[in-house]
């Protein structure tokens, strides 16, 4: 049971602990916000999540939690503190996309998101950093910070949501919400051993939202435990996820290294770990070869063309402010044509179902979820497990497809290698969210990985330096 002793003393309670302790009034939602930033204040310089602190919405929202929980008219996070990733709008705040360009950007209203965040009743500590407008696996900028991982200072968090990542990893809030248009919750989650959730493509709306990856982002959680991410994300999608018994044993296709890719050796020995714990659990794990080729021919030209939609005018007006990868990502569009654009869409529908075939003969894909762990800020791996690979995909090869897919996806954190935590992914068929959840759930309690992580103590200076 928590007390006011507990609150912020190495990671963040979970945010149903924190509803409970609201419920019996041993906590309150001003003590548990004023915590939240405190932990802030005394971790960020260091590890530099957070875009925009917001010190007195936080407490506003807070104090009329505190109110709803007195009358007995509280909402489902009554309370609860949360970051939101800066690619979100906030109404009356800044919202930066990760970019100088929008570093005085401020929103008029609340995106669709958000605007279910603030009903539910959740406070509103701050938004995270992102790699520009999204377009990355990591997390760095041209903003005046570097985001950090908790576990080793030099190391990238991973991206794009890797501010949101860092801020539950180092116990700020308990959730965070990140956005995943081609691993973006998945893979920060993974390099900073929380656990990160994609949900179904459609599944939850962002009305009036930033737009980019439209055909295959989604808003969704990311927490320490799957318990948490639930919740989260009833709310988002507006629908009950409730969780249920697995009773029948599920035929799960485990795959370690997905299209012969490269892994590392420390996650290929967690995706055999994760394995044996679900056969332990009395699923059927059957090994198989699986083939996801084909989906960056669909991926890489139907995000062109957005970006190329929504932010072509920058090449001419402001390309000097861009980072590198934006500015790339804009200069191959230009030779983008209509043809190859309406031929990538064609394709995307034959894609979606190829991978919606591989779930008849399967519940659920088990592989890893990144190729690599953590690795040093701006130098991705260019060899893995003795193997060359690509400067670009190379390290996250395995999320993307799921994106094209549509299905919903969770990245577990289940190990380390290195002194720096690995993770495996779930992924079910499409509209599948909550027997993927139930999954993730039993598998989360039988690795034990959350319940040993929780005991460490996260200070202003984390990991090895």
């Amino acid at each position: 049971m928590l007390d006011r002793n507990d609150i912020f003393v190495g990671a963040a309670p979970s945010a149903c602990s924190l509803l409970g302790a609201f419920r019996r009034r041993d906590l309150s939602p001003v003590e548990v916000a004023g915590a939240s930033l405190e932990r802030i204040r005394d971790c960020d310089d260091t590890l530099k999540a957070m875009v925009l602190v917001l010190d007195q919405l936080a407490l506003t929202q807070a104090r009329q939690a505190e109110d709803a929980w007195r009358t007995g008219d509280s909402a489902p996070l009554a309370g609860v503190p949360i970051t939101i990733k800066d690619t979100f709008d906030i109404a009356g705040s800044v919202t930066t996309r990760g970019s100088l360009i929008h570093s005085r950007h401020r929103a008029f209203e609340d995106s669709g998101a958000v605007r279910r965040l603030r009903a539910a009743g959740a406070v509103f500590v701050g938004k995270t950093n992102t790699a520009e407008f999204g377009q990355s696996a990591t997390c760095e900028n041209r903003l005046p910070q570097v985001t950090r991982n908790p576990w080793n200072l030099r190391a990238t968090p991973g991206g794009s949501s890797g501010g949101a990542a860092v801020s539950v990893a180092a116990g700020y809030v308990p959730l965070a919400l990140g956005a995943d248009g081609g691993g973006s919750i998945r893979i920060p989650a993974a390099m900073t051993g929380i656990f990160g959730f994609k949900p179904s493509y459609g599944l939850c709306a962002d009305e009036g939202g930033f737009r980019a990856m439209s055909e295959f982002a989604c808003a969704g959680p990311m927490s320490h435990e799957v318990a948490d991410a639930r919740l989260f994300l009833s709310v988002l999608a507006d629908k009950d996820l409730p969780r249920q018994s697995v009773r029948e044993a599920l035929r799960i296709g485990l795959c370690v290294s997905p299209d012969d890719h490269p892994v590392d050796p420390g996650i290929r020995a967690a995706v055999v770990k994760a394995a044996a714990a679900l056969r332990d659990l009395g699923h059927e794990v059957e090994e198989i070869d699986l083939d996801l080729r084909g989906w960056d021919e669909v991926f890489n030209a139907l995000v062109l063309a957005e970006e190329w939609r929504e932010r072509g005018f920058m090449l001419d007006y402001c390309g000097d402010d861009l980072s590198d990868y934006a500015l790339a990502s804009l200069r191959a569009a230009t030779s983008l044509s209509v043809e190859q654009v309406a031929a990538a869409r064609s394709r995307h529908a034959g894609y979606r179902a190829r991978i919606a075939g591989l779930f008849d003969g399967f519940d659920v894909l088990l592989t890893p979820a990144t190729a690599s762990p953590a690795f040093t800020i701006g130098a991705r791996p260019r060899e893995i497990d003795g193997q060359r690979v690509s400067g670009l995909w190379g390290a996250f090869p395995f999320t993307s497809p799921f994106n094209v897919g549509g299905n919903p996806a969770a990245a577990i954190p289940c190990d380390t290698t290195g002194g720096l935590p690995v993770s495996v992914q779930l992924v079910g068929r499409a509209g599948q969210d909550g027997p993927l959840l139930d999954l993730a759930e039993d598998l989360e309690e039988a690795l034990t990985f959350g319940e040993r992580i929780a005991a460490l103590q996260f200070t202003g200076r984390v990991g090895n330096g």
